[in-house]
């Protein structure tokens, strides 16, 4: 859970939507535009299994488990 809580500390330098998170197909959206994110953050969020997602604007992790 450590992993998940700091990949959302990072989320949140970036913005604060009132609905950040979708879940579908066991698959974790957060509503955060990778455009927005720098290179170090970007990196850290990929070792904490979150990957920009080209179908939404935001990221995804299948790591994190079923919805």
């Amino acid at each position: 859970m450590e992993d998940l809580i700091k990949a959302l500390q990072i989320f949140l330098k970036y913005g604060n939507p009132q609905f950040p998170t979708h879940c579908e197909h066991d698959i974790l959206y957060v509503m955060i535009s990778p455009d927005d994110v720098s290179a170090e953050d970007l990196q850290e969020l990929e070792r904490l299994h979150f990957r920009p997602n080209t179908l939404v604007v935001g990221f995804s992790s299948t790591y994190y488990g079923s919805c």
